[in-house]
C-alpha cells in the first residue's frame, strides 16, 4: 500500500513539474517571436533612416540599437497582453528616451533630420 501512495504521489509531482515546463516553454516562444519582430522593424526603421539621416556607418550600430529599445517598448504598449502584468512605459516616455538616446548618437544636423523625419 505505501508503494502505491508513494508511486502515486511521484506521478502528481510529475505531472505538476511537467505542467509548469510546458508553460515555461509558451512564454519562451512569445519571447522569440517578440524579439524576431522587434529586430526585423528595428532593422528596417534604421536602414530606412541612414538614407534619410545619413549617418555614418560607424554610427549605425549605436542607432541600430537606439532604435530597437524604442520599437520594443512601443511594441509592448501596442500589445499590453505581452506584458505579463507589468506596467509598460509610457508612449511620452519612450519619445523622450528615443530623442535623448537619438542626440548622443547623432549629430546636430543629422539629429534635426531625424527629428523631421520621426514627427511626420
Amino acid at each position: 500500500m505505501k508503494k502505491i501512495i508513494t508511486l502515486c504521489l511521484f506521478v502528481f509531482a510529475l505531472f505538476l513539474g511537467t505542467q509548469s515546463a510546458v508553460a515555461q516553454n509558451s512564454n519562451l516562444e512569445v519571447k522569440k517571436k517578440t524579439n524576431t519582430i522587434v529586430n526585423a522593424k528595428a532593422a528596417k526603421e534604421t536602414k530606412a533612416l541612414r538614407k534619410i539621416v545619413g549617418f555614418e556607418k560607424v554610427q549605425m550600430d549605436d542607432v541600430y540599437e537606439v532604435i530597437r529599445e524604442y520599437t520594443y517598448h512601443t511594441y509592448l504598449i501596442e500589445n499590453p497582453d505581452l506584458t505579463q502584468g507589468k506596467e509598460p512605459k509610457k508612449i511620452a516616455t519612450v519619445n523622450e528616451e528615443l530623442d535623448n538616446n537619438m542626440k548622443s548618437v547623432l549629430t546636430e544636423e543629422q539629429f534635426k533630420r531625424f527629428k523631421n523625419y520621426h514627427n511626420n
